[in-house]
């Protein structure tokens, strides 16, 4: 069972409904063991896709003409890319010898805040080389800042 805690003066207290019953539940003087870690910061997750609706938004694919047809504007699949080119990804061996390359989990059980800021990095960096190549860091990041604004 996953819980989530916040501290306060009086010690540890249930963040939402489901920790709240879940903590109900335990008598006084019973000892219950857990493995705490702190939580990811959900506004930077937010950050994040604010980040990449943009450069999808901004984004052509172009004219690459491959064996397969066109790509298609997929937001999944722009945002698995951007993550590969980024760095963050493993590889998978198909039952036929191929390989695929699948980007890495971003959900908050596999990822740290700190290995999550480190993504949000690197993504920026190929988001500036591949996408928005003619705009700084602090433009996206004020369109970034601008989109959570309204949103």
């Amino acid at each position: 069972m996953e819980i989530c805690l916040t501290k306060t003066f009086n010690g540890f207290v249930p963040s939402d409904p489901k920790s709240q019953e879940w903590a109900d539940k335990i008598k006084i003087g019973q000892e219950v063991h857990s493995d705490f870690k702190k939580a990811r910061n959900s506004g930077f997750h937010r950050r994040y896709f604010a980040l990449l609706t943009i450069a999808f938004d901004l984004w052509e694919p172009g004219e690459i003409n491959s064996k397969y047809g066109k790509p298609e504007k997929s937001f999944d699949r722009f945002r698995a890319d951007l993550q590969i080119l980024a760095g963050s990804f493993h590889t998978e061996i198909r039952v036929d010898g191929t390989v695929r390359v699948e980007s890495d989990s971003i959900s908050f059980a596999a990822m740290s805040q700190e290995q999550f800021e480190d993504l949000y990095q690197r993504v920026l960096n190929v988001i500036m080389q591949k996408i928005l190549p003619n705009t700084s860091k602090e433009e996206i990041e004020h369109m970034t800042e601008q989109f959570l604004m309204f949103a």
